[in-house]
């Protein structure tokens, strides 16, 4: 495998360069987890790995509890499969606690105070109520709680990461939480040693060529975690030494089935980026600023051949979306026709006529 062969392999393998899934569920269920904290995005996330998709079937996959929308590995929302999200939080929500203490000190948000707001937010949401986030914090401030300074947002995520809250069926536009084991019935327990492989394994089939730095940014787990649970799975996977990285995939990591030449709008946030720490196998790096930024913000990017040659952007409007594109290579000629390919596809998901500009 050679360096320019690392974006497509990965392409491929993430399901947007040659999708064969049939439902939402099970797209984030090879994926592992898919980051989600941008929720018009992360649904697009679904759907350019899902031929003749649409944003209603995945809402409805979101709805009926199909996939779960929570916090998970690194402590930002991403999507996972409801079979999937009772040992992933088992595994993980240890690590997440840990990393924000210190904020919950500054905060003062105290284990007895968390205990309390969990104990609130599990009543208001037993026997199958779904409320919005700001029912919620309404109910916590009438029980005295503080939810000023960002301390919402640290209660509910502490609700999730104990197994308590998680996404709920949306109402009108507004998404709600609603009681996890409601949603997803708490499965057998399987050990950590076997959530360690499973996560590894997820993660280095659906990635692939990754290598472990990749794995520990996207895991969220300690590096000698990380270490381990690649150790576990090694002996079904394959290694290949590109310079002076070694990559890890999957035994059934694809290379055929693609079209080099199609265009792709991939979604703010997507896996095929923020999966990864080292990103220069699909990014040139003097555009890497103009694509995701200090802060944490990825924008959508195009696509081709698995290397990232422009932006682009949406205007939603009733009946059809306008997508404006800008390209990072001055020397980059992609015909027309590919890109409205493209934003005909991202259209037909909308339900709406697409337009370019």
């Amino acid at each position: 495998m050679k360096s320019q062969d690392i974006g497509i392999v990965r392409l491929i393998n993430q399901q947007i360069g040659g999708p064969r899934f049939k439902t939402a569920q099970d797209v984030v269920g090879w994926m592992g987890a898919m980051q989600a904290q941008d929720y018009a995005m992360a649904k697009w996330a679904i759907g350019i790995r899902l031929r003749g998709s649409t944003e209603l079937a995945i809402e409805k996959a979101v709805d009926d509890g199909a996939i779960i929308r929570t916090h998970m590995l690194r402590p930002t929302w991403h999507f996972v499969s409801a079979d999937d999200v009772w040992w992933m939080l088992e595994l993980t929500a240890p690590h997440i606690k840990s990393s924000v203490k210190s904020r919950h000190r500054e905060l003062e948000l105290s284990e007895s105070l968390l205990a309390k707001s969990n104990a609130l937010i599990e009543n208001a949401l037993t026997g199958g109520n779904h409320l919005t986030r700001d029912q919620l914090v309404e109910k916590l401030g009438n029980a005295r709680i503080a939810t000023d300074d960002n301390r919402a947002s640290h209660i509910l995520l502490r609700a999730e990461l104990d197994g308590i809250a998680c996404s709920g069926r949306t109402q009108g536009r507004a998404r709600t939480y609603a009681l996890l084991r409601e949603r997803v019935p708490k499965t057998t327990r399987i050990s950590r040693e076997e959530a360690l492989a499973q996560l590894a394994g997820r993660y280095f089939s659906s990635h692939c060529p990754a290598t472990l730095h990749d794995f520990v940014w996207w895991s969220g787990l300690p590096v000698m975690d990380a270490r381990n649970a690649l150790e576990m799975v090694a002996s079904k996977l394959v290694s290949e030494q590109v310079g002076s990285t070694r990559y890890w995939l999957g035994n059934a990591c694809e290379t055929v089935r693609y079209d080099s030449s199609a265009v792709y709008l991939v979604p703010a946030f997507d896996e095929l980026l923020i999966g990864y720490r080292d990103r220069s196998p699909s990014i040139v790096s003097r555009h890497s600023s103009k694509v995701f930024s200090n802060n944490g913000i990825f924008r959508p990017v195009i696509v081709i051949a698995g290397l990232v040659h422009g932006l682009w952007k949406r205007t939603t409007q009733k009946d059809r979306v306008i997508i404006e594109t800008a390209l990072l290579h001055t020397d980059t000629r992609i015909p027309r026709t590919r890109i409205d390919k493209a934003a005909a596809a991202y259209g037909r998901f909308l339900g709406k006529a697409a337009e370019v500009n």
